[in-house]
C-alpha cells in the first residue's frame, strides 16, 4: 500500500506568470521554469520512488524529465489540470468582473469541470494508487493536486481553496500515524529547488 505521495507541480509557464487559468491548453515551460524544474533533481533523486505518474500535458512531463523522474513514468490522463471551460486563459480579475467572488473551488468552471467531477477524478487516482507499495511521485498541476490532497485527507475539494501550491513546488502526503493509517499532509508547497 502506498505509504507516501509526493505531489510535484509543474514549473512556470507564460500563463502562470500572468495568472491566466491554464487547464488543457498545452503550454511549454518558460526558460526559468526549466531551470527551476532541473533544480528539483538533487532532492527528488534521493527519494527512491517506487512509481512515478505524470499528467499528459507537456508542462508536467517536462518538469518530470528535468527533475530526473520521467524514465519509467506512466502517463495518467486523470492527472490533467482542472478543465476551466469558458474561463480557460482568463485571469481571476477578468472572470470576477463578470462573476464577482468567483473561485474555482467554490463554483467550478462553466463549460468545464464541476467540483464533483474533479473530486471523482481525484478519487479515481487515489484508488489506483492504493495497492502500490512504497513512495509515489505525481507530476501534475496546482489546482488538481490541491483537490487530490483534500480527498487524501477525506475533505471536500472546496477546502483546497485554503492551500496555495506554487509552480515547481513539492507537497507530501502520508500518514500521521503509520500504524493507524491516518492520512495527513506531511509537507506543503515546499521549495526543494534551492541549491543544496
Amino acid at each position: 500500500m502506498a505509504s507516501t505521495l509526493f505531489l510535484i507541480r509543474h514549473g512556470e509557464t507564460e500563463w502562470s506568470i500572468t495568472g491566466r487559468h491554464t487547464g488543457w491548453t498545452d503550454l511549454p515551460l518558460t526558460a526559468n521554469g526549466e531551470r527551476v524544474a532541473a533544480r528539483l533533481r538533487p532532492a527528488l533523486g534521493q527519494v527512491g520512488f517506487s512509481r512515478v505518474f505524470v499528467s499528459p500535458l507537456q508542462r508536467a512531463r517536462r518538469t518530470a524529465e528535468l527533475a530526473g523522474c520521467l524514465t519509467g513514468a506512466s502517463i495518467d490522463q486523470d492527472l490533467h489540470e482542472w478543465d476551466y471551460g469558458d474561463y480557460e486563459g482568463k485571469t481571476s480579475a477578468e472572470i470576477r468582473a463578470q462573476h464577482p467572488g468567483w473561485n474555482v473551488f467554490q463554483f467550478g468552471a462553466p463549460g468545464g469541470e464541476s467540483l464533483a467531477q474533479v473530486s471523482a477524478r481525484a478519487d479515481r487516482v487515489l484508488a489506483r494508487l492504493e495497492p502500490i507499495d512504497g513512495t509515489i511521485a505525481l507530476f501534475a498541476h496546482g489546482q488538481f493536486l490541491r483537490a487530490l490532497a483534500m480527498r487524501w485527507i477525506g475533505r471536500d475539494v472546496s477546502d483546497a481553496l485554503h492551500f496555495a501550491f506554487d509552480a515547481a513546488r513539492v507537497s507530501v502526503l502520508g500518514f500521521e500515524h503509520a500504524s493507524d493509517r491516518i492520512p495527513g499532509i506531511l509537507l506543503w508547497n515546499a521549495d526543494l529547488s534551492a541549491p543544496l
